[in-house]
């Protein structure tokens, strides 16, 4: 399956100063559930745009935080059997709020602010309290341990 009038998807590993990880959570309609989720988004669907322009528009819109400073992560697809879908992660740095987030039009977005330390406990609390936790938020913990621990992202 070909998602029209869009180049992929963009998914953002941002932590604050203070050393908190943002989510978001979100209803979304074919699961019947509030999901928690990396902040993301479809890049393209606003008109032409490089999946970092869309990454830097998700950001604002969905937690109203902008970032100094970007770097690359990686892309890969979002789910091989189901879709042609390609997403394109990046580590923000350097935040600053700058509104209230929330998203856009339709969309009623919740914003959390998790201390680094306490995100696997906090991401297994909400899924049992019947939430969904979009996995892919594990993927962008093992980037962002790669980064703060030392190791270093490769170029």
């Amino acid at each position: 399956m070909r998602r029209v009038n869009a180049n992929g998807a963009v998914m953002i590993v941002a932590v604050t100063e203070d050393g908190e990880l943002l989510l978001v959570e979100e209803y979304r309609v074919p699961l019947h559930a509030l999901t928690i989720g990396l902040p993301a988004g479809i890049s393209g669907d606003e008109g032409e745009e490089s999946t970092l322009q869309s990454a830097r528009r998700e950001l604002e819109e969905e937690t109203g935080y902008r970032a100094d400073a970007w770097t690359y992560l990686f892309t890969g697809p979002s789910s091989p059997g189901l879709t042609t879908e390609m997403v394109s992660f990046y580590l923000a740095e350097g935040l600053h709020q700058i509104s209230e987030g929330g998203g856009v039009a339709h969309e009623n977005i919740t914003v959390h602010r998790i201390p680094l330390p306490l995100v696997h406990g906090w991401l297994m609390d909400q899924t049992g309290q019947g939430k969904v936790v979009d996995p892919k938020i594990f993927m962008g913990l093992y980037f962002l341990s790669r980064s703060v621990n030392g190791v270093g992202l490769e170029e």
